[in-house]
């Protein structure tokens, strides 16, 4: 049976109820579950928080204009990597970040997605859906555990965080750390720079009105940046059925749908004709 809506939609005020929720879904211990089973007490004190229910859009416009405008301090030869990209771009030549279908990873998941975004919040996380190939998603662990000594390094990282604020205009801040070097710090879907293996990334995502969110976003990058690059990336509220997120396959678009001669239904590799 699925869970009363109520469970996944944050809506209120207050972060005591924060603490008594990270009371009782303490830092991890040796011999402890990783996941404790969450009380009638931690369901309830998701109502104290704020409203992020809904599909949530980004701002393309905003992104481009704080590419344009907000300069990214560039080590220097990153910037040469970054300025013959751009080149290829206006000669008609974009490379295509994501051609292979992996996910964009972080930062450019928040960075330069084109896709809907929903949150879902549950005790000790806040899950993020991305609309984007296989609808990745981030897991943002709210129960006080650190960041494991050690880290399995992945596209999207490891993400812990906390809520800061009163009322509505409580802040979810997000530390993220142990990205692997492969994920880029991008501009848009064509220009962008695989990371050293040490990029940190903060982040204080809250509504700056009743229906936009604001992702204030703080990355460090010791081999590609001279400094802490400040952005913000904005996000739009829809509530229509026609907003839903849906499921996006990246790899599905190499394939045909066509009948075998059993009668069955497959996905088949080889281009149609004309198409190579």
């Amino acid at each position: 049976q699925l869970l009363p809506l109520a469970m996944v939609a944050a809506m209120g005020a207050a972060a005591p109820a924060m603490a008594q929720l990270a009371n009782s879904l303490s830092t991890v211990g040796p011999n402890e579950p990783m996941n404790k089973p969450p009380t009638q007490a931690d369901w309830t004190a998701l109502g104290k928080l704020p409203d992020w229910s809904g599909i949530w859009t980004p701002d393309v416009g905003d992104q481009q204009r704080q590419a344009d405008e907000n300069k990214v301090p560039w080590a220097p030869e990153a910037k040469k990597e970054i300025d013959r990209l751009f080149a290829e771009q206006r000669a008609g030549r974009p490379r295509g970040i994501h051609n292979t279908c992996l996910p964009l990873g972080m930062p450019g998941f928040m960075l330069i997605t084109h896709n809907a975004l929903e949150f879902l919040f549950t005790p000790g996380r806040v899950t993020i859906l991305g609309e984007l190939d296989g609808n990745h998603r981030r897991r943002i662990y709210t129960d006080g555990r650190k960041h494991p000594e050690d880290p399995d390094l992945t596209l999207h990282g490891h993400s812990i965080g906390h809520w800061e604020g009163q009322g509505t205009k409580q802040a979810l801040v997000v530390d993220t750390v142990a990205v692997l070097p492969e994920a880029e710090l991008a501009l848009d879907e064509s220009v962008g720079i695989a990371n050293g293996g040490n990029a940190h990334i903060v982040e204080h995502i809250h509504l700056a009105d009743g229906n936009t969110l604001a992702d204030d976003m703080d990355i460090s990058d010791p081999k590609v940046l001279t400094a802490t690059w400040k952005t913000t990336r904005i996000f739009h509220r829809h509530r229509s059925q026609r907003y839903d997120i849906v499921e996006y396959e990246c790899l599905l678009g190499n394939d045909v749908d066509k009948i075998d001669s059993s009668g069955n239904g497959v996905f088949d590799p080889t281009p149609p004709p004309g198409l190579k």
